[in-house]
């Protein structure tokens, strides 16, 4: 079995009588450290830290014991401080309680046994001060722990407890919502209440009273940018079954329709067998116009993200059209650009293991014409 922690407590009193008195009385239940000189205990306090509790002669040359304390207060928080004095000086024990934080404090004479219980309880004050202590570091873990992980979720998220009152928000729901302050400890009703999220509050609402697994849209306006929302809402509740609130989810769909639009382009594309040369010129000229739209559009992240996936397949599209021709056209074009381009355009297409045939064909045929030299002079397309 494992041996309890001895904890150690620091005697600092001028009279060595007192000293050896106190040593003696708590020798068989604490490591006791004992200082004549309050500097000195300063130094030991640090040097020996922690320390469990620190008693303290009021009455001391060069410092009192409150002066002492007060110091101990500063640099160990959670050391327990108590005081020795005598009956006449009440207005020190007052002042020690107020600038030392002063736990307890122990008249002349006192008893040993009495002594020995005040101790005692000022050490389980102390493990309880470090426990809590502990249990604080942890939870302050936990919740950036927890932060960092809403905040990697791919749309936004506000806890809210069964009060009603938002406990947690990730990044998402700031951004997406335009939160100018953070939202916790405010009613959801409130953080939703502003005119511009008014019908975000409904749909919630609406959600948050109906059965489990059901969503909805919401339009919003934040500054000068509309979005259009998914909402969705899923309860919480601990082992027991008791609730502990809920979570409402949103996810900006403002581009869902041209996303829709830019699948099925490339899907058709994907699974072209045939000629592809018309298809391909066909879809260049459409992704051009969906990204005129897109960039006239909102800004939004979904607006972004998806702009920017257009753009890349415009690349690889003009890349496969452009080393087509020029195996077309040219005599000897510049192999090395060629490889290059198609490389590229491989690496921007957004369906890599769909490519269509004849632009795997293209690339059999760039890669022939780099080890041979020889170019039929052929489109492939």
């Amino acid at each position: 079995m494992t041996e309890p922690e001895r904890h150690r407590i620091l005697i600092v009193d001028d009279e060595e009588a007192i000293l050896e008195t106190m040593q003696f009385t708590f020798e068989d239940d604490y490591d006791v450290l004992t200082s004549a000189d309050a500097e000195t205990a300063l130094e030991l306090l640090g040097e020996n830290a922690p320390v469990a509790v620190v008693i303290s002669d009021q009455r001391m040359p060069n410092m009192t014991g409150v002066e002492f304390l007060a110091r101990v207060f500063e640099g160990h928080p959670n050391t327990v401080r108590m005081i020795l004095t005598g009956f006449a000086d009440m207005d020190a024990i007052i002042k020690a309680i107020n600038d030392g934080h002063v736990y307890a404090y122990i008249t002349k004479p006192w008893e040993p046994d009495e002594l020995k219980q005040v101790v005692r309880q000022a050490v389980d004050r102390y493990e309880l001060s470090v426990e809590n202590e502990r249990l604080l570091a942890e939870l302050r873990r936990s919740n950036v722990l927890l932060e960092a992980v809403m905040d990697a979720v791919d749309q936004g998220a506000l806890a809210v407890d069964p009060k009603g009152v938002v406990q947690a928000s990730n990044r998402p729901a700031r951004e997406l919502l335009g939160f100018d302050a953070d939202p916790r400890g405010r009613s959801l009703e409130e953080v939703l209440g502003a005119g511009d999220l008014a019908g975000l509050r409904h749909v919630a609402f609406e959600l948050a009273a109906s059965d489990e697994g059901t969503s909805d849209e919401a339009e919003i306006n934040v500054g000068d940018v509309s979005l259009r929302l998914r909402l969705a809402v899923r309860r919480l509740q601990d082992p027991s079954g008791q609730p502990l609130g809920l979570v409402v989810f949103f996810r900006e769909i403002s581009h869902e329709p041209l996303r829709r639009r830019f699948d099925g382009l490339v899907s058709q594309l994907a699974g072209e067998s045939g000629e592809l040369r018309g298809p391909v010129e066909n879809a260049v000229s459409e992704l051009k116009a969906l990204d005129g739209k897109l960039r006239s559009s909102v800004s939004s992240s979904g607006m972004a993200e998806l702009a920017e996936r257009v753009a890349r397949t415009v690349t690889a599209l003009e890349n496969w059209l452009t080393v087509d021709e020029s195996l077309a056209r040219e005599d000897y074009p510049d192999a090395q650009l060629l490889q290059d381009r198609m490389r590229v355009a491989l690496a921007r297409w957004p369906r890599p293991e769909n490519v269509p045939a004849r632009v795997r064909e293209l690339a059999r045929r760039v890669e022939a014409y780099y080890e041979s030299g020889e170019n039929p002079k052929q489109r492939t397309l």
